[in-house]
């Protein structure tokens, strides 16, 4: 029976938090799942009476997630350790259960978790900071002296800048600028990051994030040209580990980039594992991932973890499940006498597994004996190795030990961004000094508002003025660098096509580049380079603005809204009533029978509204409750007439119906393109070379051989509405945009990105606008159609605190007069108590008081829910 007992298997359930969602979290679980199959069926363990079975719980990268899961695996499978979660972020906010379990991580490599907070938390990896000294040493082997630092806002991306920094001080390099990316930033945000790094001159790069930022990261940085010749880039071992299992697009985005990874020593273990590996995978993919560090470490944290269960025995974890059982909620979980037993043997122990030597010093992997200096160029390829002993070296022996003496440093070849095998310098290329730059710019007969190139009769040199010069010049004032240039007018075109034929003297490098008012096209930038857009971007329609007459026979109504004509007339009956009430007892104008009291109630009234009341009034009380109400008629009469004046006379803008023609100015091939199916009797009308042939073609019209409207970029319109803003508007159209104004240079020049990142610095500090105000003063041009053809109605919204006003009024003005004439009356009685006294204040007919009432009660109403 105790041979029987001995030989029964006891079960460890270890529990895997992972990001199944990511290559690297699905093929840890593989590994993890390999490693426990190899533990069973190995030798000496066969008949081991533990057990591992491993419970994987998907975390999908997000920290709550990762924390729930750890709670649920503790609570209902009794989980005897933990490996995961795989980011820094996850591995702090498990931390909190570090001394209930051991928490083994095979990637969590931010320096800013330490045992110190959570004792039972190990680290199967390499501590960031241990790479620190191969990236200095790069930046140290190639002479740059000043860098930029990329790295995320996270536990991971943060964790590493504080020795980084020092390390690249010691070795006298000096960090021109930090930039901070979220770790869920936005392509736009990254994109508006990119610009601002082209304004600077350090063109030395260190990028350290995750490698799902990093992936949307170099994309960016290569649509942008900042992955060309003269540029560099390394990259830390997160991104580097990650490498093999990227798309094809992040690779080809990164050609020349260097980068640090751990190196494995070869074994024939690894070797067998590689084969076993490949083998599973062969029906499962089509393409077989490339075993990474991260499986390897993942696969050792089983194998360490498994020895430290089998030296304390199954006695030890049998207690562990028991007391797993009482867990109930996350605070219920108590700490565990034998979790940290377990932590204190696994931190002991020390064997060789497929990534090498597992040897935890402080609760984490010791540094590796060498790192692995990797390019990217084509694919992967290791380019060296560095050691803390001999530095850079080019080869290793099996011992991790360098074959080559310290004097012998060398590396193998390099491919850098670019396509290029020249060391980047550390600083921008850029044209020689003392040359001179040759920059195109085409000759115009109008808009010299954007471009216009003048001749000095008496020195006859060039004066070239305008929007796209001023722009240039103050953006090559921008640069770092000084930049020297001549304009050169650029002659008539003889095959038609002006500005075609400008840029292609550009391409054939006849001119350095071309400014002036040059569109950003598709098939344009397919053999020359643009900068960003220093101007807006679209088209848009100059119109002809028309006066038109209403002829609606009932527009006198349309100026108010329906509830305001009904609350103006509820009023207009109620001020009656309240003014002769008031009046009632002492105004002999106010009494008689009651077919003619209630025609005076409607006459006095209606009549304020023309201010011809010619009764008189005797209370004070009704001559409050008028002038409040003559003050609120005032208002309404001149709101009244004001909006049916705009509604009677309108400016409306006169589109182009279908059946009539349309104009275009100089480059307009471009936008008859976009125009081609829109409905106009003639889109390909010629060209309008001036602002003058624009308005004469617009005054004639398309019954007279002109155009109805003028569609074009809105850089012309502009030009063109500073002179004639008073007869022409402009009107957003519904059409495609073009991609505004750019500089022109030839493919891979580097000026472009510092250009380009000199018009986005204009831009932010508002300078961009402040030249373009300057040539187009008028700043109101934008219209919109519905805006300028529609007179918005006055609804009650508008006046109720007018309303508001003149009820309360008019009530407490009854209420006060009602109690002052009751005062009165009894006062005159005390006096007079033996005389007869005539009656001064004849009862009021009971019909009427219900009226008035009711109409005070009824209007109070009303006020009350239109206000509410």
């Amino acid at each position: 029976m105790a041979q029987s007992s001995h030989h029964r298997p006891h079960h460890i359930h270890v529990g895997a938090i992972l990001d199944m969602e990511s290559p690297v979290g699905e093929m840890a679980q593989q590994c993890m799942t390999m490693a426990i199959s190899d533990l069973n069926a190995s030798p000496s363990h066969i008949n081991h009476p533990l057990k591992l079975i491993l419970h994987p719980r998907n975390s999908m990268g997000q920290p709550l997630k990762a924390l729930s899961s750890a709670v649920e695996l503790l609570e209902n499978e009794r989980v005897d350790a933990l490996i995961g979660p795989q980011t820094s972020e996850e591995a702090e906010l498990l931390g909190e259960l570090g001394d209930r379990v051991p928490i083994i991580s095979f990637s969590a490599s931010s320096p800013l978790l330490s045992r110190e907070k959570n004792p039972n938390f190990i680290r199967m990896t390499t501590n960031d900071n241990s790479q620190v000294g191969a990236i200095a040493a790069l930046v140290q082997k190639f002479g740059w002296r000043e860098l930029v630092i990329i790295h995320e806002d996270s536990s991971y991306g943060n964790g590493i800048i504080p020795d980084l920094l020092l390390t690249l001080h010691e070795g006298n390099a000096r960090v021109a600028h930090r930039t901070v990316l979220p770790p869920q930033a936005r392509d736009i945000y990254v994109e508006a990051q990119l610009y601002k790094l082209m304004a600077l001159s350090a063109n030395i790069f260190i990028v350290h994030m995750s490698a799902s930022l990093a992936s949307r990261f170099f994309i960016k940085v290569n649509e942008l040209g900042l992955m060309s010749t003269g540029y560099g880039w390394i990259v830390t071992d997160g991104i580097v580990n990650e490498l093999p299992v990227m798309d094809q697009s992040v690779l080809d985005s990164m050609q020349g980039v260097i980068g640090i990874r751990p190196s494995i020593p070869p074994s024939e273990r690894l070797h067998n594992f590689s084969t076993k590996w490949r083998n599973n995978f062969t029906n499962q993919h089509h393409q077989i991932p490339e075993v990474n560090v991260y499986c390897l470490w993942a696969y050792d944290s089983v194998w360490a973890l498994a020895k430290a269960v089998y030296h304390l025995g199954p006695t030890t974890s049998m207690q562990k499940n028991d007391s797993a059982n009482e867990l109930a909620h996350l605070a219920a979980i108590h700490s565990r006498r034998t979790g940290s037993d377990l932590v204190h043997t696994i931190l002991r122990g020390k064997f060789t597994g497929l990534s090498g030597e597992i040897q935890l010093k402080n609760g984490q992997l010791q540094q590796p004996l060498a790192f692995e200096i990797v390019n990217v160029i084509g694919r992967v390829k290791r380019i060296g190795f560095w050691t803390q002993w001999n530095g850079m070296t080019q080869g290793l022996n099996r011992s991790n030990v360098a074959t080559q003496s310290p004097s012998l440093r060398k590396m193998g070849s390099i491919g850098w961004p670019g396509s290029s095998s020249a060391v980047p310098k550390g600083q921008r290329v850029m044209p020689k000094t003392g040359k001179r730059m040759r920059i195109g710019v085409p000759i115009k007969k109008g808009y010299k508002e954007l471009v216009g190139v003048e001749l000095d009769p008496e020195t006859n040199a060039t004066i070239v003025t305008g929007l796209c010069i001023d722009v240039f010049k103050a953006a090559t004032d921008l640069l770092p660098y000084e930049v020297k240039f001549d304009f050169i007018p650029f002659p008539n075109s003889t095959t038609g096509s002006y500005y075609e034929d400008l840029i292609y003297h550009v391409y054939l490098q006849q001119y350095d580049a071309a400014v002036g008012d040059i569109t950003i096209t598709g098939n344009r930038s397919s053999y020359v380079d643009f900068t960003m857009p220093f101007t807006e971007t679209g088209v848009a329609m100059i119109v002809p603005i028309e006066t038109s007459r209403s002829t609606n026979m009932w527009i006198f109504l349309q100026p108010l809204t329906v509830d305001l004509w009904l609350v103006i007339g509820a009023f207009f009956v109620f001020t009656g009533c309240v003014v002769w009430t008031i009046e009632h007892g002492d105004n002999n104008e106010f009494k008689g029978p009651l077919a003619q009291q209630i025609g005076m109630v409607m006459w006095y009234s209606f009549s304020t509204l023309f201010f011809a009341q010619r009764e008189k009034l005797i209370s004070n009380f009704s001559k409050v409750v008028v002038i409040v109400w003559l003050f609120v008629v005032l208002i309404l009469t001149s709101s009244y007439t004001a909006n049916l004046s705009s509604m009677l006379t309108v400016h409306q803008l006169q589109s182009s119906p279908k059946g009539e023609s349309i104009g275009f100015t100089v480059d307009s091939k471009l936008i008859q393109t976009d125009l081609i199916n829109l409905p106009f009797k003639n889109p390909h009308f010629p060209p309008l070379d001036t602002v003058e042939d624009c308005v004469n073609a617009l005054r004639d019209g398309s019954r007279n051989g002109g155009v109805s409207a003028i569609i074009d970029e809105i850089p012309y319109v502009k030009v063109f509405l500073s002179k004639y803003s008073a007869q022409y508007t402009m009107v957003e159209p519904s059409y495609n945009s073009t991609n505004g104004f750019g500089f022109v240079f030839p493919k891979g020049s580097p000026l472009v990105p510092d250009i380009s990142a000199s018009i986005a610095k204009l831009r932010e500090d508002g300078k961009l606008h402040l030249i373009s105000q300057n040539w187009f003063q008028n700043r109101s041009l934008f219209t919109n159609q519905d805006s300028a053809t529609k007179v918005a109605r006055l609804d009650f919204y508008s006046f109720r605190g007018l309303f508001l006003i003149t009820g309360i009024t008019s009530t407490v003005a009854v209420i006060a007069s009602y109690k002052f004439r009751k005062k009165q009356s009894t006062t005159a009685q005390h006096e007079v108590a033996d005389q007869p006294v005539e009656e001064t204040f004849p009862p009021i007919p009971t019909k009427i008081m219900a009226l008035i009432c009711g109409n005070i009660a009824g209007t109070l109403k009303l006020l009350r829910s239109f206000y509410l």
